[in-house]
């Protein structure tokens, strides 16, 4: 008891003043599965109860922690969005007018069914005066555009090389499914029903529109795509930024696809003239899309074209159009058992394409300015964590430290919401144009983008609105970004005691700091260019260590026969190992070396741990899982907890873990970085 109180007033003397007066736990017990050891099972002994008991809702295909933050963010932006809609003194061309009569427009089904597919008849038309193969680069650049699916990609980004000008950056696209696996994976029974369901729905989607021939036009797209697919670099290399980055110049990229009238793609982007060269991510797919322009007739990609533009709007049409969409995309992609209520899927689209005009609202009703603060604090404390912990790198020598922390000093930390709101003056919202609405909201942000080039960088600009329940790191600009949506219940709690908060937002804070020192993030320095600052030899130890790594994640499988992507999840894994490690080290820097309290029975530094894996936890379906497998560079949660505190030395102790536990690796195969 004497140990406890004195913990206690050690914890109120060290914390700030944002934080509740008497400590709470912070950590749901409940969740807990008393018949699972720790020692064996950290993550199921911490959450299986609820693992056991929580079902996914029928109109998920996940959920979890963030899924239950997500939803009450929800809850929170549906206010904001009922209470402009049922504003009748609201004025035209005002927020509330746009937030409202978008959410109408969603909402107008009765509206969307009497006129069928004719909000599209235009876009539609587009797509069918192709008269040529010349016509299709100025198509894929109004596809770009209109956010339809098109076989390439453009956009404007920092020139990874000189942080300080925006570029243009081509990359790989054209796909209906999620990668290149669904395509050319015919030895996986899973993914060849998929494929064979997807030429299903291209035929319905078609039908549905009005071809004749629709069976014979999906079976030439699902060969074009194929096509497509075997032109594409692997998720894996893509993740190379030096492989990625190929500059050339305008003559250079016309050599490479002779065959694609660029002069047309850039005037339909809107950058003709504006730019003398262009970053290419993958240039042997630029030289395969070429050939496939060549040998592939002009019907089949006309019907390519016209199945993408309705693919990309058909939740927005009729009521069939809208159900078959969720039918292949919600049910046989995801596994999700029912589609979401319209109010729901409304809320959704609004919050989408007006994020930060519903942003600035969300922040005033549910940012409290003090959790900023709090947070703000939080990132300084693993900001010094991190300088601690390179200092203490014993395989590191004294150069690479000391580029290191030359690039953890650059590094700015965004919390909440931007300083500067975007405008959305010019973008016009109709009470009776769920189409139009969709579609300028997506050219509108398409300008934004595309309007960047050759105007200094805005080193102000979110990536993400305040009201979206994740976070990031940005290695052009060196900054970690976390939206004010991420730090709420259950992933933060303002009341409990910060060893918790440590662990649930911690980790966060931690993973994506940990993000500029990964393997891709290492290769980029402290004004965002890609630059090698490391030793020849610190480089190869670093290598080294993330090859351990790729096993130890390879090994995993969260459905019979399909094992993680070590090597696609490595940076992801890097980023949840170091932000473990750093989130006990932060904690202890914020406590001043001193023991936190025991609470409910656990010790501070096991409501860090425990803090963790609550905000991780979370469940998913068959089919998700596999997509995720193939193609999301993180792993499933419970990898996440379990793989990273098995190399943690801490949770050893902290847990009594001991060699013959199921959790427990010998001290060689633990994988350190910072």
């Amino acid at each position: 008891m004497k140990r406890t109180t004195l913990a206690a007033l050690v914890w109120a003397l060290a914390s700030s003043h944002a934080y509740a007066a008497a400590p709470l736990a912070g950590i749901d017990t409940a969740a807990a599965d008393k018949a699972v050891r720790t020692q064996d099972d950290f993550y199921r002994a911490s959450q299986g109860k609820w693992l056991n008991d929580v079902a996914i809702p029928a109109d998920r295909a996940t959920w979890g922690a963030f899924n239950e933050a997500q939803e009450k963010v929800e809850g929170q932006v549906r206010s904001i969005i009922e209470k402009a809609e049922q504003d009748k003194a609201r004025k035209n061309g005002s927020d509330e007018q746009k937030i409202g009569d978008y959410y109408a427009s969603f909402m107008n089904e009765a509206l969307r069914n009497a006129q069928g597919l004719k909000p599209l008849q235009g876009e539609l038309a587009k797509v069918a005066a192709l008269s040529s193969k010349d016509g299709i680069a100025a198509l894929a650049a109004h596809f770009n555009r209109i956010d339809a699916t098109a076989p390439i990609d453009m956009g404007v980004r920092q020139d990874a090389k000189d942080s300080t000008r925006y570029v243009l950056g081509i990359s790989q696209s054209g796909l209906g499914l999620p990668n290149r696996d669904y395509f050319l994976s015919d030895k996986d029974a899973r993914l060849s029903d998929i494929r064979g369901k997807y030429q299903q729905h291209v035929q319905k989607l078609l039908a549905l529109a009005g071809h004749a021939d629709a069976a014979a036009e999906a079976e030439q797209i699902i060969a074009l795509e194929t096509g497509i697919a075997g032109a594409h670099w692997t998720a894996v290399e893509r993740r190379d930024p030096v492989k990625g980055y190929n500059k050339l110049t305008l003559a250079q990229l016309k050599a490479l696809m002779p065959n694609f009238d660029w002069a047309a793609y850039m005037q339909g982007a809107g950058v003709a003239g504006k730019a003398d060269s262009v970053i290419v991510g993958q240039p042997s797919y630029l030289e395969g899309l070429d050939k496939l322009i060549v040998s592939t007739p002009l019907p089949v990609w006309k019907a390519y074209f016209t199945f993408h533009l309705l693919s990309a709007y058909a939740p927005y049409l009729s009521q069939e159009f809208a159900a078959e969409s969720f039918a292949f995309r919600g049910a046989i992609l995801a596994g999700t058992k029912e589609q979401r209520p319209l109010q729901s899927r409304a809320i959704v689209e609004v919050n989408r394409s007006l994020g930060e005009m519903v942003g600035k609202a969300y922040v005033k009703e549910y940012f409290p300015p003090e959790r900023k603060k709090q947070v703000e604090d939080m990132a300084q404390n693993f900001i010094a964590a991190f300088r601690e912990g390179i200092e203490s790198l014993e395989w590191m020598s004294k150069e690479t430290k000391q580029q290191a922390q030359i690039k953890l000093s650059k590094i700015s930390v965004k919390v909440g919401y931007p300083d500067q709101w975007r405008d959305y003056g010019s973008l016009a919202i109709k009470r009776d144009d769920l189409v139009g609405n969709v579609m300028r909201a997506r050219v509108f942000a398409n300008e934004i983008n595309m309007n960047r080039l050759g105007k200094p960088v805005d080193r102000k600009v979110w990536g993400m609105t305040p009201q979206t329940v994740n976070a990031y790191y940005n290695a052009s600009l060196n900054e970690v970004v976390f939206p004010a949506a991420r730090l709420q219940f259950p992933l933060y709690d303002p009341n409990a005691e910060p060893a918790v908060n440590y662990g649930a937002v911690g980790i966060s804070i931690g993973h994506e700091i940990s993000h500029a020192f990964d393997d891709k993030g290492s290769q980029f320095d402290g004004d965002g260019n890609l630059r090698n600052w490391w030793t020849k030899e610190d480089g190869e130890k670093f290598a080294a260590r993330g090859k351990m790594l790729v096993a130890q994640y390879g090994a995993y499988s969260p459905v019979p026969g399909y094992h993680l992507n070590g090597e696609l999840t490595l940076g992801e894994n890097i980023a949840d190992n170091a932000g473990l490690v750093m989130a006990t080290r932060a904690y202890r820097i914020y406590m001043k070396g001193q023991p936190g309290p025991v609470i409910d029975g656990y010790t501070a530094e096991q409501r860090l741990f425990m803090g963790m894996a609550q905000a991780r936890r979370g469940k998913s379906r068959e089919a998700n899982a596999i997509a995720q497998v193939k193609s999301d560079p993180h792993s499933p949660p419970e990898f996440r907890v379990n793989g990273s505190v098995k190399n943690h030395p801490d949770f050893y102790r902290v847990f009594d873990v001991k060699e013959g536990d199921k959790m427990y690796l010998p001290p060689e195969q633990r994988v350190i970085f910072w």
